[in-house]
């Protein structure tokens, strides 16, 4: 039975109640992670960047040999109906997450008991940002932590595409979470240099300037890349490059990006601070209000009106 005011999720062809989303236990998305996604966000409602979203989300299928059966232009279609049919879920001051899916769907040995299940399994779903939990971040900064789990290297499986395979992440989150349940988890990779969060890149300022690992390692958020374009227009230098640990402790500042957080300030990495003393320093202050100005709608100050 359907729940009154629940979420609608657009599975293979239908919009129907989150309740009643049901997908095959043999489902190669479950069994082995055998999937890509992707996540954007709105701004006050508005979906941000979903065609380059969709875009990267097309090359992870293209990655993972997977067919959809949707083009670009259909899961933006989709997207879209999903999130108007959400918005009177929300507050007028909430934001959504918004995902699309794509597994293998069924092997053929598996397809007894769903016979008529399509080759692909296709899911686009929402979910309200967690604009609470996260508002301490903002007014003290992220506790990164680097655990000893590395970063899957690209010539084993490429962290350019996002897949439903996060269990190194999660590793690594598991692994920090132990020591401080506030703190944010990021990887090294294999050569102990500086990669990237379950869902964040990570950005460090030297001086004025800008340095983040290079897109073969990580993978090459949205976010980062809006990031660059806002440095690129403070006449800020951004290098893509190796950073080891030894870089980060002797930054000046340091930020995340991400699809959710935008940018957000780091306090310090395995309990070094910054020689920065403000949250956030002076030049990611500079970069949040140049985001949010290009957004037109100040996603900072939604996350600090959240504080208890």
């Amino acid at each position: 039975m359907a729940l009154a005011n629940q979420r609608i999720v657009y599975l293979n062809g239908e919009f129907i109640p989150e309740s009643e989303a049901k997908i095959p236990i043999k489902d190669q998305g479950f069994k082995f992670g055998d999937a890509v996604f992707d996540t954007t966000r709105t701004f006050g409602h508005e979906i941000f960047k979903l065609r380059e979203h969709l875009d990267r989300f097309e090359r992870s299928m293209r990655y993972l040999k997977l067919d959809a059966g949707h083009s670009v232009d259909d899961f933006i279609s989709i997207t879209e109906e999903v999130v108007r049919r959400n918005l009177p879920l929300i507050a007028n001051d909430d934001d959504y997450w918004v995902t699309q899916r794509v597994s293998r769907g069924l092997a053929e040995g598996d397809r007894e008991a769903w016979p008529d299940w399509p080759d692909a399994t296709v899911l686009v779903e929402c979910t309200p940002l967690p604009l609470a939990a996260r508002a301490k971040s903002y007014r003290d900064g992220i506790q990164v932590i680097t655990p000893s789990v590395r970063r899957v290297a690209p010539e084993m499986a490429s962290p350019r595409a996002k897949t439903h395979n996060y269990l190194n992440l999660i590793l690594g989150d598991l692994e920090v979470a132990a020591q401080n349940p506030d703190a944010l988890s990021v990887l090294l990779d294999r050569d102990g240099n500086l990669a990237e969060g379950k869902g964040s890149n990570i950005f460090l300022v030297t001086e004025g300037r800008l340095k983040t690992p290079r897109e073969r390692f990580v993978l090459p958020g949205v976010s980062r890349q809006v990031t660059k374009e806002l440095a690129d227009k403070l006449g800020l230098v951004v290098e893509e490059t190796d950073i080891d640990l030894f870089d980060a402790y002797n930054a000046d500042e340091a930020f995340i990006t991400s699809t959710s957080f935008c940018i957000c300030p780091i306090q310090s990495i395995n309990g070094r601070a910054f020689s920065e003393t403000a949250i956030p320093g002076p030049v990611t202050k500079k970069l949040i209000q140049a985001y949010v100005d290009m957004v037109g709608f100040d996603w900072y100050a939604q996350y600090l009106s959240r504080l208890a």
